[in-house]
């Protein structure tokens, strides 16, 4: 008989990567995993799903990287289709239910792993719940909207999708339906898209976006969706018009799916996720873990908590959750807040603060924007890129980078990350020691050339 049960909740990237480092380190007979998963799948990319609803990824399978086969015969008792409906901390055990069956049942822990992830942002309006309408959190949300569009392809006419939201998913989304064959309209509720950025840099996207023949509406609240005799989705109604619609895709956002944890009593923090400590111990509980999606993180940055869902993260809560349980050490000390993502041939990329943030958080900073091209100017397919940078008045410390630009510009953000977790000041980062050659770079990397021009404005900035 094993010593010790850990039960964990949630099949997909912080639960499966917690439960496949604890067996690494522990054998069955000493520690016996059992893991609970709602849906299909586990292991999964959700972040791939625009991009295998565009076409770029042929199967829904090559999104999966470890099967629930795979994961049982590494001895982990993993059970499909059952959904925790209960968790009793002071009696220590969960309540789950067999989807299938309809079965429910008690199952105690010594241990355990909260990995519920986060649930879409779908608001209460009328027409919501209408055929047509897609959410895209999972693969079979993935798998619905597929079989939507294969629907409309017998239809004459122009096939016309509707995008919610112009955040990441949004505009990946938007993207999709492009390359589907769709006339494309994005509605924003905001200023510009990619509220992640500045609206200067966000600005930029909106023109790129109405360059490839995307439509982009901003300061367009939806209030409803309008429906055919059949409940099949016709058009969506904003504050500032209404759109007509063969398909609407919805990409406003997620929210942490702490329900479960709440009802337990767990602490969550001002953005709605379990919190933790470095060790990724849900605060005040001594057996119990939280990681991925449901979870609030400390941004190194700003010195506050902040909900952030990446697969990465999730990645890396899930190896360190799964040492500690097993036996082993780990932290988890924080983010900077980088992320990346593209429109077509369009690359935005961001990490650390916006203004706004900076702001929200009592630092008096300083802007410097810069436009360049990702090769040196004379180099054959040179394309322009735009960067802009914060620093902290008077220090010059690094706050935050955006990014917006073609010919790899997206990921030369990750030079600007490695520098604010180092608490790197521009000035420090004009000596930096890049990679040059004219294939690549100019001879002063754009991140470089923003850098400098930071510099000047602090200075200029004086007291």
């Amino acid at each position: 008989m094993a010593t010790e049960r850990l039960v964990v909740i949630g099949g997909d990237a912080a639960g499966m990567s917690a439960a496949s480092q604890a067996r690494r380190l522990r054998a069955r007979d000493a520690l016996e995993i059992v893991a609970f998963e709602r849906g299909h799948f586990t292991s999964y990319s959700a972040c791939g799903i625009p991009y295998w609803v565009g076409g770029d990824v042929e199967e829904r399978d090559d999104l999966i990287a470890r099967t629930p086969g795979e994961h049982r015969e590494r001895d982990i008792d993993l059970r499909m289709r059952t959904e925790v409906t209960e968790l009793d901390v002071a009696g220590q055990r969960v309540k789950a239910l067999d989807r299938e069956s309809g079965k429910t049942y008690w199952t105690g822990f010594d241990k355990l792993v909260i990995a519920t992830g986060a649930r879409p942002v779908r608001p209460a309006l009328p027409g919501m719940d209408a055929a047509g309408v897609h959410g895209v959190q999972t693969l079979d949300d993935g798998q619905a909207l597929l079989d939507s569009l294969d629907a409309l392809r017998s239809g004459e006419g122009t096939r016309r999708a509707v995008v919610v939201g112009a955040g990441y998913i949004g505009v990946e989304m938007a993207e999709a339906m492009l390359k589907r064959g769709f006339e494309v309209t994005v509605l924003n509720r905001g200023e510009q898209p990619m509220a992640t950025l500045d609206a200067d840099m966000g600005r930029l996207v909106h023109d790129a976006m109405d360059g490839l023949g995307i439509t982009t509406v901003n300061g367009a609240a939806v209030t409803k969706i309008l429906t055919d005799r059949d409940g099949r989705v016709t058009e969506v109604v904003t504050e500032a018009g209404t759109y007509p619609a063969d398909v609407v895709v919805l990409g406003i956002g997620v929210e942490p799916e702490t329900a479960l944890a709440r009802a337990a009593g767990l602490p969550v923090g001002p953005h709605g996720g379990l919190l933790t400590d470095l060790a990724m111990r849900v605060v005040g509980h001594e057996n119990i873990w939280a990681g991925g999606d449901c979870v609030e993180v400390l941004d190194l940055v700003a010195g506050r908590t902040r909900h952030i869902a990446l697969g990465t993260h999730a990645n890396k809560h899930g190896q360190v959750i799964g040492s500690n349980v097993g036996g082993g050490y780990g932290t988890f000390p924080g983010v900077v807040g980088t992320a990346v993502s593209k429109v077509c041939d369009l690359e935005i990329a961001r990490t650390g603060l916006r203004e706004k943030d900076a702001r929200a958080v009592g630092l008096r900073y300083v802007t410097a924007t810069i436009e360049s091209t990702g090769r040196a100017g004379y180099y054959p397919g040179a394309k322009p890129m735009t960067v802009k940078m914060i620093a902290e008045l008077r220090t010059g410390r690094l706050l935050g980078v955006q990014i917006v630009g073609r010919d790899g510009a997206a990921k030369r953000v990750d030079v600007a990350a490695v520098a604010l977790t180092a608490g790197m000041t521009v000035e420090q980062m004009t000596a930096l020691d890049l990679g040059y050659a004219p294939p690549f770079s100019p001879v002063w990397d754009p991140v470089l050339v923003a850098a400098r021009k930071t510099v000047a404005a602090v200075r200029g900035a004086g007291n």
